[in-house]
């Protein structure tokens, strides 16, 4: 009687057990939902901005007897303005950041990585040191120490302090990715008859792609959008970088939004290309290859 029993309840508990995870299922689709209804929101919000600029930046100017989205705004900028001598000294000051940045950045970020000793400990330490230091704090020294080397006022001294505010960073930022590198690759290298050097040029960089790539954004972010130093360092409108050529612009023209927002559009559109053109290389499946079978 009791198997019976045993057996007459199987079935009840079987039959619970779809069910139950049916109703699991069901609560982890509404929260994906939810989350999802959460974040579009949040997109929304962001975005708001955004499309604002560009109907401003691309609607007729009210003495304009053009009707729909035209160009007119961005021609007059580029015509009336020094916007094309902005756009090219914020190409050049920015590329030369990021160049020098990671060049420099790339063998500090691997000695960080792969160095034991004291030296190398404190270096660390200065270089958190001086992360932590807001870059208001070296501006004044900076610009009496320029103004004295005849750097003010120039494209060269401004690079050199872009360079200096991204330099600590972006060998944080390579010595963190080197350290997902094995070292195992670099030795076997050796064993090849490679040296350190050409190791690190032919092995470590080879496979550090993502790596250079996030530290070459960050320098160019921080370069192309950087107002505060550039406003203490230049002076001459023909020396403007973008980000002070628009605040330049918007003083001077305020109540023209379409031809403040066509600045704006063209501002925007370099880190969108760079975004757009590198997003494909972000990967690092090639490191983990290199180790099957070991």
């Amino acid at each position: 009687m009791s198997t019976a029993l045993h057996t007459h309840a199987e079935p009840s508990s079987l039959s619970a057990s779809p069910r139950k995870r049916r109703t699991v299922s069901e609560a982890d689709l509404r929260g994906r939902w939810w989350r999802f209804a959460l974040i579009l929101a949040i997109t929304v919000v962001v975005l708001i901005p955004i499309l604002v600029v560009l109907v401003l930046a691309f609607s007729p100017a009210s003495t304009s007897t053009t009707t729909g989205p035209t160009f007119e705004n961005f021609a007059s900028v580029f015509q009336k303005t020094l916007a094309s001598t902005w756009l090219k000294n914020s190409l050049m000051v920015t590329l030369a950041t990021v160049v020098v940045s990671v060049a420099v950045a790339s063998p500090a970020g691997y000695v960080l990585s792969r160095g034991r000793s004291k030296a190398v400990s404190g270096y660390s330490l200065l270089l958190f040191v001086m992360q932590s230091l807001p870059i208001i704090t070296s501006v004044v020294p900076l610009f009496i120490l320029f103004a004295n080397m005849g750097l003010v006022d120039n494209l060269l001294g401004l690079t050199v302090v872009y360079v200096a505010s991204t330099m600590t960073v972006a060998t944080w930022m390579m010595a963190a990715y080197f350290d997902s590198i094995p070292v195992s690759l670099e030795e076997a290298s050796w064993i090849d008859g490679c040296s350190v050097f050409g190791s690190f040029t032919r092995v470590v960089l080879r496979n550090s792609l993502p790596g250079v790539l996030s530290t070459a954004i960050f320098a160019f972010l921080l370069a192309w959008n950087d107002y505060l130093v550039a406003i203490v360092f230049l002076r001459s409108n023909e020396v403007f970088t973008l980000p002070m050529g628009v605040q330049s612009f918007f003083q001077q023209n305020q109540t023209d939004w379409g031809g403040v927002m066509a600045l704006a559009v063209v501002m925007m559109l370099p880190p969108i290309i760079v975004f757009s053109a590198l997003n494909k290389y972000f990967s690092v499946g090639g490191i983990g290859g290199s180790l099957a079978g070991r």
